[in-house]
């Protein structure tokens, strides 16, 4: 029997597998782009893959973090602090990269991916702040979507 799977799931699932075929990538790719390439354009890589990483890690500290708050694990006040807040840096909300032909084709693509996901979970992150500043917390276990569960009590 499948168990059915909820928006929070699929995207946790979507950003764990993506957050491993980078980290597959940059350790495949990383000796061979050396040995290749000059050292501005190296420099240039290197800094894409840190941008990469940086929005993974942004996302997937959020999902964890958003994980923990609906199981019960942290309140809604631990998830509103800024360590599980997605920091709005330049390097993660920037969609360039992809356009950059001077860059390997798997990069290109994995940056427009991560930036993708970064985007959809900076939307999500929005939603969750005002139904928190509401006190409401979103129930991502509808599998039909997102709907709404009281803070205070009665779900």
């Amino acid at each position: 029997m499948n168990k059915a799977t909820t928006l929070l799931d699929r995207t946790f699932d979507e950003s764990v597998a993506l957050t491993l075929e980078v980290r597959n990538y940059i350790a495949f790719h990383e000796q061979s782009d050396r040995r290749e390439y000059d050292l501005p354009r190296c420099l240039q890589v290197g800094y894409q893959h840190t941008r990469v990483s940086a929005r993974l890690i942004q996302v997937m500290t959020w999902l964890l973090a958003m994980k923990a708050l609906l199981a019960g694990e942290i309140s809604p006040e631990q998830f509103a602090a800024p360590q599980y807040a997605l920091a709005a840096s330049e390097e993660c909300q920037n969609d360039s990269g992809p356009e950059l032909a001077e860059l390997p084709p798997g990069l290109r693509t994995l940056l427009e991916r991560s930036y993708a996901l970064y985007a959809r979970i900076e939307r999500l992150d929005a939603m969750v702040r005002a139904k928190l500043a509401a006190g409401e917390v979103p129930n991502f276990g509808m599998i039909s979507g997102p709907s709404i569960v009281s803070i205070g009590g009665a779900a």
